[in-house]
């Protein structure tokens, strides 16, 4: 396969892109901040993209394994579902691989007749960003339901605070206390 061998070559190129092109989808200021900083602990997003998508680069050459390029996704996906990035916004990122091989490629695709293989690439592309839509919408329903929980959880305590609930487990931790409740009741 030509072009495999060529996207090998240009491999480090075509990262360097698509990382610049996934972090220009943040406010200017933040990508000031992800491009300067290369250190996983002071940047773990940056880290966490940059490694992400290679590691879904190597998967789409190699063929893709559902199993492996969900937990990359993931990684990726995660951090944009806590961010106020729309669906597609989140996800967008797959695409602009399709739009740096176009530009890293253009040359040999048009002398080499390797535009049959690029379909091939740019179609595991496209399935990549289905399975990204799916790995999206599960970290935002896990989003969803913590948030869910700690309402419930805060309902709960201000409720308990201003003495309108009682908490069950103290009064079977403390008859003494059920008995007070127990006569006052009674008055």
């Amino acid at each position: 396969m030509k072009l495999k061998n060529l996207l090998n070559k240009k491999r480090p190129a075509i990262l360097k892109r698509w990382f610049d092109l996934i972090i220009e989808t943040y406010p200017p200021e933040t990508t000031l901040f992800f491009k300067n900083k290369k250190n996983r602990f002071s940047n773990p997003v940056g880290y966490t993209i940059s490694q992400g998508i290679e590691s879904l680069f190597d998967e789409i050459l190699q063929g893709i394994d559902s199993d492996k390029v969900s937990l990359f996704l993931d990684n990726i996906i995660r951090v944009r579902a806590i961010q106020d990035f729309t669906p597609s916004q989140a996800i967008s990122f797959m695409f602009l691989l399709k739009k740096v091989l176009r530009e890293e490629l253009s040359k040999e695709m048009r002398e080499q007749g390797i535009a049959e293989e690029m379909l091939v690439i740019e179609s595991r592309i496209d399935d990549l960003a289905l399975l990204s839509f799916d790995v999206f919408m599960k970290c935002r329903e896990e989003i969803y339901e913590l948030k869910a929980m700690q309402l419930n959880n805060q309902t709960y305590t201000l409720l308990k605070k201003a003495k309108l609930i009682v908490d069950l487990e103290d009064q079977e931790t403390n008859p003494a206390r059920e008995n007070n409740d127990n006569l006052k009741e009674m008055r």
